[in-house]
C-alpha cells in the first residue's frame, strides 16, 4: 500500500493505534545519526530527507523478504501492536487524518528502507531542502525481542 504522509519536522510514525510519544520520542544521538529511527514501545519514527510529503510503501508479510537492491539505508526494529491496527501518520496530522492499516495483534519486525525517487505524486513543496526518497516499511511477525539493526548504513546529511 503506498501512502502520502506529510513529514513535517523531518519525521514521520508508524504506530499501534493506543500509543502515543511521550517524551523525547526515542530520538537519542545514535537514532538521529545512525539507525535514522527512534524506537518506543509500540512505537516508531522515521527520520526523512524532507520536511515535505513524502511516498511510503506499507507491506505486511509472513516472513522477511529479500533486501530491495536499490535502497540506500535500511533499519530494522521492533514494534509491538497490542491493539490490532497501526496508525502512519506526520507529526503534524491532527487525529482523524492519520492513515490505519489493520494487523493482527502481536510483535512485528519491521524493516525501514530508504529508496531513492523522485518527487512524490501529490502537490509537494520545491521550497524544501533534501533529496526524494521512497520509504519502504515491511512488517512481519517476530516471536522474540531483537535490539535495532542497521543492515545497510547509508550517506546521511540528515
Amino acid at each position: 500500500m503506498r501512502f502520502i504522509v506529510h513529514a513535517d519536522q523531518r519525521q514521520f510514525s508508524l504506530r499501534d493505534k493506543g500509543a502515543w510519544r511521550p517524551g523525547d520520542g526515542g530520538w537519542t544521538e545514535e537514532a538521529v545519526a545512525v539507525h535514522r529511527l527512534a524506537v518506543e514501545p509500540s512505537s516508531l519514527s522515521v527520520a526523512t530527507a524532507r520536511s515535505d510529503l513524502v511516498e511510503v510503501d506499507v507491506s505486511v508479510s509472513g516472513a522477511a523478504s529479500p533486501l530491495l537492491t536499490g535502497a540506500e539505508h535500511v533499519v530494522e526494529a521492533d514494534l509491538a501492536v497490542p491493539g490490532g491496527e497501526v496508525t502512519l501518520a506526520g507529526p503534524a496530522d491532527y487525529p482523524g487524518q492519520e492513515h490505519r492499516i489493520a494487523v493482527s495483534p502481536g510483535r512485528y519486525r519491521v524493516r525501514v528502507s530508504y529508496v531513492e525517487s523522485g518527487p512524490p505524486d501529490a502537490e509537494w513543496h520545491e521550497h524544501e531542502f533534501g533529496p526524494h526518497y521512497r520509504y519502504v516499511l515491511e512488517l512481519w511477525p517476530a516471536s522474540h525481542a531483537a535490539p535495532v539493526e542497521v543492515v545497510r548504513l547509508g550517506e546521511w546529511d540528515g
